[in-house]
């Protein structure tokens, strides 16, 4: 299940940032999912940034989730070369 407010948000990142952001909605409620939610500390869902190696950079737990904060670090981070 993706959390409703969260998954056009998310879309849209990709829109906002084109060639830049991949922006991927994963079902949280299939057996991968679970894991690497309890991996990330999360408690049921989450969004987070990876690296294109797959490295965390930056992770927003559950109903936590500030996308202008969100929006401020992608700017922040596509400055700096990774």
């Amino acid at each position: 299940m993706v959390c409703a407010k969260l998954k056009p948000a998310v879309s849209g990142l990709e829109q906002e940032f084109p060639g830049q952001v991949k922006a991927r909605n994963v079902d949280a409620s299939t057996p991968e999912a679970k894991k690497a939610i309890q991996e990330l500390g999360f408690k049921t869902h989450g969004l987070v940034i990876r690296s294109a190696e797959g490295k965390v950079l930056l992770k927003q737990p559950d109903h936590t989730v500030d996308l202008d904060k969100t929006r401020a670090a992608l700017v922040e981070m596509l400055k700096q070369p990774m």
